[in-house]
Formats: structure tokens, C-alpha cells, sequence
């Protein structure tokens, strides 16, 4: 697998970045139209979403993509899960932080349909708020998702857990339907912008999986296409 031995790379999304509002400079100095939520929608889709908190206590978080590899949030645990109804597919089309206005990129996204394992964070109570301020600042930035409460489930968690999950917004102008892998696989080899390349994003995130004993088979699929993309 490539990258498995190599060593780890530093990114640009840390807790003093993202607190500093890193991700809003980057889109304003893109010069792209983009429609950013304001200081006060944030905050109220934060405390919205901690509002709806099906049971009291702890807030556990799931992560399907970069939040495996590069979370930037304090958090008390962590844990492979799987949870039904959703599955990770290159659904949102980014023209700043990996690809450009002439060469967008493809992140991901949780869209509906199937099922999606990924990574569990237990978020203390009392730190639930600032951390989850970080999230949001990192996440809800455009509106491409619409965070909401997913069931978790898992042998050791009691069967009624549920966690914050990104899912993809629909309606967002660069959301986009499933295309094939060879089309997604031409788009993540070549597009690269403000916070690195796609092929990277791919690659990270397939290790991350790895590293808590997950397997994409769709994205191992994508990546080998990727690996052998020329020109």
C-alpha cells in the first residue's frame, strides 16, 4: 500500500488554525463566490445540533474521512463503528482546499443509501461545545453538509448511542452524484489546491481506515486506478 511506511505528513487544519479561521482567509483569498455561514449561523447550527442530543452526557462524533487522520479536536476515545443508512462516497466537489476553480477536487461525503464504517470520538460533556466549535469551524464552513444524530453500533456500546455525523447536503451547488470510479479515480490524480492534493486526502484516509482495521473496498478500488493514472 502506498505510503504504509511513510512518515507522517503535517497539515495546515490544526486547533490554532482552524481557531485563527484559517478555512474562511482560504476562501476569501480564492476569490471564489462561495456561500459561507455567517459567525452566527455556525453557532446556532452547533447549538442545534447539541440541543437535539437524543440522551444526556458525553458526545461521541463519527468520522468517515479526514477526522480519522487528522481530528485537531480533543476527544477521551475512540473506536472502529459501523452505522447503516449512509456510506462514504467523493460526493463534494472542492475548487479551493484540494483542487482549484479550472481543476476542482473531490472530498468526501456521507450520502444516503448502504453503510459506512468508520471511526467513533468520545468527546467529554464539559469540553463538548469548544471542541465541537473546532468541528464546525472546519466542517460547516459552506453549508455542504447537514451535521445530524446517527445510531452507532457496536458490541461494546449499548445499542442506543448515537453520534454528530456530516452528511451531505443535497442541495449544496458542489454536491455531486456518484460517478464511476475510473471518473473519480481521474479527478483525485491529478487535482491538487490550497490544502494539498486529492491523491493524498485518498491516501490518508485509506490508511487512517487501516490503522483501526477498516477496509474500503470502493476506495482500495479508486486508489489502484489513481496509482496507475498517467497523465
Amino acid at each position: 500500500m502506498e505510503g504504509s511506511a511513510a512518515p507522517k505528513r503535517s497539515h495546515r487544519l490544526t486547533r490554532e488554525t482552524l481557531r485563527d479561521g484559517f478555512v474562511h482567509e482560504m476562501i476569501a483569498r480564492s476569490g471564489i463566490n462561495l456561500p459561507v455561514l455567517s459567525d452566527a449561523a455556525r453557532h446556532a447550527s452547533l447549538q442545534a445540533t447539541l440541543d437535539a442530543q437524543p440522551a444526556p452526557g458525553d458526545v461521541w462524533l463519527f468520522g468517515y474521512g479526514s477526522l480519522i487522520w487528522n481530528p485537531a479536536f480533543h476527544h477521551v476515545e475512540q473506536k472502529p463503528v459501523p452505522i447503516r443508512g449512509w456510506h462514504r462516497e467523493f460526493c463534494l466537489s472542492t475548487p479551493i482546499g484540494r483542487g482549484t476553480p479550472e481543476a476542482p477536487g473531490l472530498v468526501l461525503g456521507l450520502d444516503r443509501g448502504g453503510s459506512c464504517r468508520g471511526v467513533a470520538f468520545r468527546i467529554a460533556r464539559a469540553e463538548a461545545e469548544a471542541e465541537l466549535e473546532l468541528v464546525w469551524r472546519r466542517e460547516m464552513v459552506t453549508g455542504a453538509y447537514v451535521p445530524r444524530w446517527v445510531r452507532l453500533h457496536g458490541s461494546d456500546l449499548p445499542e442506543d448511542t448515537f453520534g454528530v455525523a456530516f452528511t451531505i447536503n443535497r442541495k449544496a451547488p458542489n454536491y455531486v452524484r456518484s460517478a464511476s470510479e475510473a471518473d473519480t479515480a481521474r479527478v483525485i490524480a491529478t487535482a491538487c489546491g490550497a490544502l494539498g492534493s486529492c491523491r493524498d486526502y485518498l491516501f490518508d484516509t485509506i490508511h487512517g481506515l487501516e490503522g483501526f482495521g477498516i477496509h474500503d473496498h470502493h476506495l482500495n478500488r479508486i486508489a489502484q486506478q489513481v496509482r496507475e493514472h498517467r497523465g
